[in-house]
């Protein structure tokens, strides 16, 4: 796999995972004409039953996300703290996938990305918070949640931010039905109505029916945005090499015509997902201290439209342990009961001895 497209994947999947339901989108041969309408203004709110899953290993039925915020953060874990896999006893099948690394670091810009990883004090807090400020003019939405006056073990936090813009924008089309369940569904797209420069922007990687196609858009960034009808695969990354072995195999023109339309639905997700399963779990550090997760949450924002689309993702965990295993600053304070004493180097016993508890005769 080339380094551009490892560079893509996470924009990509983010992209192909909405699309779990039949007759997500159309492209056909012309035929009526359609009227284009007015989009109107719509308040971005919480969405709901989305399933939000840590990796492309774990099976997903329908309506699912995923964002590599949770593995990227989760291999900081595995390198920094365990020098190994995380075990749990027993153990979780989504620890058993998050320990394979099937996304890291090598897959991704540094440009998409922000992470950190420290004791958990009011220094990383503010380290956070200023790091994605500068690198993407964002503020968190979950690392005030954590009770930060408790700098009791690390915190580990990363964010994904990307906003991206077709090289041209697309017409909004007229609203229209959504498998044969859903009405009134707003949609983008192509239609005979549509200047023909718009759609070289398209590249079909397969097209064997109305029903069975997948198509990539280019943008102004570089990041693709590709749609995939009726994907086949229990879990995401099933469907992306299912999805790249139909276009690796498709001998058809990969050129989308003058004549070809093409409507895809406008999309929002806003999810949070506590993973409560993983609260409370221990595992042992490469120090064999004995850590314990107290909290590990993601959040997916993602909006897609006629112009282009942004992704925001966060992660963050925090794990505590009796003896902290990362590396924390000691205090030599002498500050209370202390003995001293005064030696010539490399004799046995000291010439000088004292004890001081009541420092006020000292000084």
């Amino acid at each position: 796999m080339s380094k551009k497209v490892k560079t893509l994947i996470i924009l990509l999947i983010c992209i192909i995972v909405i699309l779990l339901i039949t007759d997500g989108i159309i492209i056909a041969k012309k035929a009526n004409v359609v009227e284009t309408k007015e989009i109107k203004e719509t308040k971005v709110e919480k969405t709901k039953d989305i399933t939000v899953v840590p990796t492309m290993s774990d099976k997903i039925t329908a309506d699912s996300s995923w964002c590599g915020t949770f593995q990227l953060v989760w291999n900081d874990v595995k390198n920094e703290l365990v020098k190994g896999d995380v075990i749990f006893s027993p153990q979780l099948e989504i620890v058993k996938n998050l320990n394979k690394e099937d996304f890291n670091e090598s897959m991704l810009s540094e440009d998409y990305y922000f992470k950190a990883y420290g004791l958990k004090t009011l220094e990383l807090k503010e380290k956070i918070e200023n790091g994605v400020k500068e690198k993407f003019n964002q503020t968190s939405d979950i690392i005030s949640n954590l009770d930060w006056s408790d700098n009791n073990g690390y915190v580990f936090y990363s964010m994904l931010y990307r906003k991206f813009e077709y090289l041209n924008a697309f017409d909004n089309l007229e609203n229209g039905k959504f498998g044969n369940k859903y009405n009134d569904v707003e949609y983008f797209g192509i239609d005979n109505n549509t200047e023909d420069y718009i759609g070289n922007q398209i590249k079909v990687l397969y097209y064997n029916s109305k029903d069975d196609f997948a198509i990539l858009i280019n943008t102004k960034t570089g990041d693709e945005v590709i749609f995939c009808k009726n994907p086949t695969g229990n879990n995401f990354n099933d469907i992306y090499i299912n999805m790249n072995n139909k276009s690796s195999k498709y001998t058809g023109n990969k050129q989308f015509e003058d004549i070809d339309e093409f409507k895809a639905p406008k999309l929002t997700i806003n999810e949070t997902r506590e993973y409560t399963e993983l609260k409370g779990k221990k595992f042992e550090a490469a120090d064999n201290s004995i850590v314990e997760i107290k909290e590990a949450m993601q959040t997916i924002q993602f909006s897609l439209d006629e112009n282009g689309g942004e992704i925001k993702s966060e992660f963050n965990l925090w794990a505590t342990s009796s003896d902290t295993a990362m590396e924390k600053p000691r205090y030599f304070y002498v500050d209370d009961t202390f003995a001293i004493f005064l030696r010539e180097k490399g004799k046995e016993k000291p010439y000088f001895a004292g004890r001081v508890d009541n420092i006020t005769k000292f000084q």
